[in-house]
């Protein structure tokens, strides 16, 4: 089953999530985004932009996954922050279009996009884990932790705080908030304004900004699914 579309222009190459209900980042997604990255990697791509279907950017991960637990659990919640530390050192700039919610691991991977652009309406982006009954794993701390202002990051991550598309500019979720009509052919103007970047000096620069977080959320990876095991 085809979860994402991808189309490329003018070395802008779009890739849209849509199974049709939450965009959840279920294993056949993260897979499927996976194989893309890897094509834009090997391909001659000057910049990405990763958006939703209108309403909705994505729900998070699948839930009946999660729920199910084991192997399967486990390789989705891998699959999905090694996507947000992908992202965070592609080698080409990463414009989210936010078409809509983004909750749960959508919100983390705004965190882990180089400009994020939102759909204005009455969407929610949000962390939702502790409302749910979930402790904030270790690499969504870091995501969330790099993006947010220190106030909005304890909101976010420690009450589970909503927040609207403006609301989450100002707390750094997004970078600006645009007509829902506007928002795919904005992240795509913006990205291919990128193209004049130099690919090498972006990339080491990236790198170098990042090195922190990065480093962070490798270890939060491993070490989340080793408070588990032990657990």
């Amino acid at each position: 089953m085809t979860l994402l579309t991808t189309t490329s222009a003018d070395g802008v190459v779009t890739i849209t999530m849509d199974d049709g209900k939450a965009n959840a980042l279920s294993p056949a997604m993260l897979d499927q985004l996976d194989v893309v990255l890897d094509r834009v990697e090997g391909g001659d791509a000057h910049a990405v932009v990763l958006a939703g279907r209108p309403g909705r950017f994505s729900g998070g991960f699948d839930l009946q996954v999660l729920g199910a637990g084991g192997p399967e659990a486990e390789r989705m919640l891998r699959g999905g922050f090694t996507l947000a530390q992908r992202l965070l050192e592609l080698p080409v700039p990463v414009v989210a279009a936010c078409t809509g919610h983004a909750v749960a691991m959508g919100s983390f991977l705004l965190c882990a996009a180089d400009h994020r652009i939102g759909a204005a309406g009455p969407f929610t982006i949000q962390a939702n884990e502790v409302r749910i009954g979930l402790t904030m794993p270790y690499a969504a701390l870091a995501l969330l932790r790099f993006r947010l202002t220190p106030s909005a990051f304890d909101r976010a991550a420690v009450l589970g705080e909503p927040f609207d598309p403006d609301a989450a500019a100002v707390a750094g979720f997004l970078d600006r908030v645009v007509d829902p009509t506007d928002v795919v052919a904005e992240a795509t103007a913006t990205a291919a304004s990128y193209a004049a970047l130099d690919p090498v000096a972006h990339l080491g620069t990236k790198r170098r900004a990042r090195a922190a977080v990065l480093a962070e959320l490798e270890g939060a990876i491993d070490r989340e699914f080793a408070v588990a095991t032990l657990a």
